[in-house]
């Protein structure tokens, strides 16, 4: 029988519980125990059950994730979560599993607990769930202090502002702090498509093209030289499916 690691999530944004349990419903050989808001709440929880890993913000209202985590059993490992990248350095003295910025996408939670399934639970291979597989058609992005969800569906083109990322859809502009290469990884292939270093657009929102430009909502986004062998070619295959 493959041993399941048993995990609990604590983090007082509701929403980021619930976006890293989304992520772990992925993954067969991990189980949620629970999840909580505070550490009052975690020490009830670790009372009450075997916890091999904990998913554990840092920066939380009743005690900081780094306090609660000097008082555990150095047994139960930390994967921290957080939006601030300055806690780096004291999550690993802490000898963590990992450190996760918010927003957490699938891919990088998954290779932090592989990391700690081939550390601890050697002797099998962690799998994804063959019936979850498939992408959501959703993520969540950091706005304005809150965690925002964006049906991919909704996505008309994302373009750069240096270190900023403007998100057009279909009724708003978001704007986030983030890579276009890490936003990038967080869009289905088969229905985005890049053609500038400043620009992505959804196939589902063309409205014309050019071998110099794609047409959405009125707006003539480039087609840059680097990019228009790989853009023609997936524009022609798109419009012959």
């Amino acid at each position: 029988m493959v041993e399941k690691i048993a995990c609990i999530i604590v983090d007082d944004e509701p929403t980021a519980r619930e976006i890293i349990a989304e992520h772990l419903s992925k993954i067969d050989n991990i189980t949620i125990v629970g999840s909580c808001a505070g550490a009052n709440e975690a020490f009830t929880l670790i009372d009450a059950h075997k916890v091999d890993l904990i998913f554990l913000d840092i920066n939380m209202s009743e005690i900081s994730g780094l306090s609660f985590a000097r008082t555990i059993s150095k047994d139960i490992k930390i994967i921290f979560t957080t939006a601030y990248r300055e806690y780096a350095v004291d999550g690993f003295d802490l000898q963590a599993v990992d450190y996760l910025l918010k927003p957490i996408s699938f891919d990088r939670l998954f290779r932090a607990v592989n990391s700690f399934y081939n550390v601890h639970f050697k002797n099998h291979q962690l799998q994804v769930q063959e019936k979850q597989e498939m992408q959501n058609d959703f993520m969540f992005v950091r706005s304005d202090r809150k965690m925002i969800k964006i049906n991919f569906p909704e996505i008309c083109y994302i373009e750069s502002l240096n270190d900023y990322l403007r998100i057009h859809t279909r009724t708003d502009k978001i704007v986030i702090r983030e890579t276009m290469s890490n936003i990038e990884k967080e869009l289905p292939e088969s229905g985005f498509i890049r053609t500038h270093r400043s620009f992505i657009v959804s196939l589902a929102a063309l409205e014309s093209y050019t071998n110099e430009y794609l047409e959405i909502k009125g707006k003539a986004i480039p087609i840059s030289r680097s990019y228009k062998s790989s853009v023609l070619d997936k524009l022609e295959k798109w419009s012959l499916d």
